[in-house]
């Protein structure tokens, strides 16, 4: 079995990574910053149990890579979804296996219709953050394993992985998977609104009471809509707004310990800020005001957010706690 893994940045070199670190024959395919940097420093992977490993990669820039390859892991950035199906149609073998390891939930319906019938497309999820620390050292900083639907190919590749840092689980309904991990991922624009890392963020109750208010109209918007999300991780989707409002002392003395965040951790949408990219927050809290617009009604807490996001890319300066609160809530 072959594996590609297209958009190979901090999630795609690091679960890659660990994929070749166990003897699977894999390519990373991701851009030429990231391949010069392992040029010249070789891959370091590691993770907040104190977990090491210093495998040997295959990284090219080149798409045509993507010949040959069994599995295609595609882990770009949701707005590059399309021009990735392209490429895949393009270079990839008919018969292979693409699994979005993505955020957010239209990425799998774009992928579907840009690859037709040619290609299988199933979904994937990411369950923890991946931060890139320079000079080829990528932290998985959050506890988790990632979830792929349940498919031939899928278990093949799940037993050869095994157990570690990037293995994988088999599982159905990941269409209700996707919607609870994407309640999950609301805090990515709070932690990036902060300028904070991700732990220090959590810390401080009023971004958690940010956070937690998009979650509950999320949670309103899904039941109108007939969606059930799923639980993901130790907390059911119901329960999440009442932990991330707990007060300090509970929220920090029992939730998260169990949550195994260290300090390095950052969210995706943070490091996109601070490279001056364009954020996936579109493809987050814009999904459910999305949503919202699709059964008529309105989100007001998430399509704030979304016009903060928007701001801080063209320049706006981070939030203190107190403040994104009064400019969400206001």
């Amino acid at each position: 079995m072959r594996i590609a893994v297209l958009g190979a940045g901090s999630i795609g070199c690091f679960v890659g990574g660990c994929w070749s670190a166990k003897g699977i024959d894999t390519v990373l395919i991701g851009r030429e910053r990231i391949g010069g940097d392992l040029a010249a420093h070789g891959l370091s992977l590691s993770d907040y149990t104190g977990w090491t490993a210093h495998p040997e990669v295959e990284f090219t820039t080149d798409p045509g890579a993507l010949a040959g390859a069994d599995v295609i892991a595609l882990t770009v950035k949701s707005a590059a979804t399309r021009d990735a199906a392209l490429q895949i149609a393009r270079h990839g073998s008919p018969d292979a296996l693409v699994i979005s390891f993505q955020n957010g939930i239209s990425n799998f319906d774009v992928l579907r219709d840009t690859l037709g019938k040619e290609f299988e497309v199933v979904r994937g999820m990411v369950p923890f953050n991946v931060a890139y620390l320079g000079e080829g050292r990528f932290h998985k900083g959050v506890a988790g394993t990632l979830h792929a639907e349940d498919h031939p190919r899928v278990r093949i590749l799940a037993a050869r992985i095994g157990d570690g840092p990037a293995a994988i689980l088999p599982a159905a309904g990941m269409t209700a998977i996707a919607w609870g991990k994407l309640l999950i991922n609301l805090n990515n624009a709070v932690s990036a609104l902060s300028g904070l890392p991700l732990l220090e963020q959590l810390q401080q109750r009023d971004y958690r009471r940010v956070t937690a208010a998009s979650q509950r109209e999320g949670l309103r918007l899904l039941k109108a809509a007939g969606i059930r999300p799923a639980k993901v991780g130790a907390v059911g989707p119901a329960l999440l707004p009442y932990v991330l409002a707990a007060p300090d002392w509970l929220f920090k003395g029992v939730f998260l310990k169990a949550w195994k965040i260290d300090a390095r951790a950052r969210s995706s949408m943070a490091d996109d800020l601070a490279a001056g990219r364009r954020t996936e927050v579109d493809y987050l809290n814009g999904e459910l005001v999305a949503l919202a617009e699709r059964i008529g009604r309105d989100a007001p807490v998430n399509r704030r957010i979304v016009e903060l996001v928007r701001a801080a890319e063209a320049g706006a300066k981070p939030y203190d706690s107190a403040g994104l609160r009064r400019a969400v809530t206001a």
